[in-house]
């Protein structure tokens, strides 16, 4: 790619960013090229479609979550490294309002630009499960599925202004769900 073809995509994606954290996932493409200060035909030239744009923003942040398992599998407990990605998930699916369907259709989709990114995290939520449950530190009975339907309920209750002051609560509560007897806690459920 020529440098100031990079730049363009680079600025696009920047600007992509602040309009999708601002309007969600229905943010305008047209809005997005005009904060951007280029044609709507330089946005559609870099990506031709909505699902090809969000491919991009969201498969950053998809590989960078996968990559933080990663960290926290070699450098922490397995309970205080399930909580710290679970933590790590809840926070990206909230930073833009309606991005779980799109990222639980991708997973769905093999077709999907996204497909890929979200196998890959899913894959790494659900290692990082199975190692607290083999220490015993988080409950048997769930599966790395169900870590991306906790997240996305989360994520959800975070968009929602009469739920939203008690996020951090709710996080809690369900983090003490999955993770049922850390060691030393003296209790287990």
């Amino acid at each position: 790619m020529r440098a100031d073809a990079r730049k363009n995509y680079d600025r696009l994606l920047s600007v992509a960013h602040e309009v999708v954290t601002e309007h969600g996932a229905d943010a305008s493409m047209r809005e997005i090229a005009r904060r951007a200060d280029v044609g709507l035909a330089t946005l559609l030239r870099h990506f031709p479609t909505r699902e090809a744009l969000f491919d991009a923003l969201l498969r950053e942040n998809l590989d960078a979550l996968t990559q933080k398992a990663v960290e926290l599998e070699a450098s922490s407990p397995a309970d205080v490294a399930l909580v710290s990605w679970f933590r790590e998930g809840v926070a990206f699916v909230q930073i833009y309002r309606g991005v779980v369907d799109l990222i639980a259709s991708a997973n769905e989709d093999p077709e999907s630009g996204l497909h890929a990114s979200c196998a890959a995290v899913h894959e790494a939520g659900a290692r990082l499960l199975q190692r607290a449950q083999t220490e015993g530190t988080a409950r048997t009975d769930m599966q790395g599925a169900d870590l991306f339907a906790l997240m996305s309920g989360l994520g959800w209750i975070g968009e929602q202004a009469a739920f939203a002051p008690r996020g951090d609560y709710f996080f809690e509560l369900i983090a003490s769900a999955i993770v049922t007897n850390r060691p030393g806690d003296g209790h287990s459920a």
